[in-house]
């Protein structure tokens, strides 16, 4: 693959994982106590044009405060 097209993949999964990582770390200060819970996650990547839908699934667990 080019140069230009692993540039333009890395800057696009970068800025995927930093803004889905604040969003994440929004939704639990915003519902409060979530030490000891655990929450599923997924994540569905689709491309336009390209027969691509792909899904992750995964389970993040609350951090007590402190």
């Amino acid at each position: 693959m080019s140069d230009d097209f692993n540039m333009s993949m890395r800057k696009f999964l970068k800025q995927v994982g930093v803004t889905s990582q604040q969003a994440i770390e929004e939704a639990m200060r915003t519902a409060g106590d979530t030490s000891g819970k655990t929450f599923s996650a997924k994540v569905v990547l689709t491309v336009e044009g390209l027969d691509l839908e792909h899904t992750v699934t995964g389970q993040i667990t609350g951090q007590e405060d402190g």
